[in-house]
């Protein structure tokens, strides 16, 4: 199963829309998506290094943007469309205590969890709800996903194929790891706050 969506993931990388679908997935684990487009990223960077920057620079603007539609949703359509979501991933508990924390933390809320396995959506919608300042909220969101995605563009450029082979070579227990890791994520939502 892992080595198809593998393998497939390195054919997307050289279609001439594997930008747009990187940025499609980038923009919705921002407002509502459960997979992370490092899923995407990591093997799209190891089957064109040459585009790796750029995948980074998509990642970065398509999270922006979807933490944008988060903070909308939060703002405007949080009791039809927030808080469904929100449940969905089990993360109610941890947006009610966000409330507080936000009073005083919010830059620091999103600069922290933006760069974590802790579900980026909760963040983005709880800072609409919450009318955190909406300049303060982009600029961070653009620091700490930017950091995100270009270090991430960054070791797998410099290190692209030991690490290619690597991944390859352990690719079952790796996505095992990765997807214990968001799992992981969600249930830190429960046990944080």
């Amino acid at each position: 199963m892992f080595r198809r969506l593998y393998a497939w993931t390195l054919r997307l990388a050289a279609h001439p829309r594997a930008g747009l679908a990187l940025f499609g997935v980038s923009f919705a684990e921002s407002s509502f998506f459960p997979i992370p487009p490092d899923a995407m990223l990591v093997p799209m960077v190891l089957a064109r290094r040459d585009r790796a920057f750029r995948y980074a620079a998509i990642c970065t603007i398509g999270s922006v943007l979807g933490g944008l539609a988060g903070y909308a949703i939060g703002a405007l359509l949080l009791e039809s469309v927030g808080k469904p979501i929100l449940a969905f991933y089990g993360a109610m508990h941890a947006f009610e205590d966000l409330a507080v924390l936000y009073q005083e933390w919010g830059l620091w809320l999103i600069l922290i969890k933006g760069l974590t396995p802790i579900p980026y959506k909760v963040v983005t919608i709880a800072s609409g709800a919450f009318h955190f300042d909406l300049l303060v909220f982009v600029l961070a969101s653009i620091l700490t996903r930017g950091v995100r995605f270009y270090a991430e563009a960054a070791l797998f450029w410099y290190y692209g194929e030991p690490i290619r082979r690597f991944i390859e070579r352990y690719l079952t227990p790796l996505a095992w790891a990765f997807l214990i890791l968001v799992i992981g994520g969600f249930a830190a939502l429960k046990f944080l706050f």
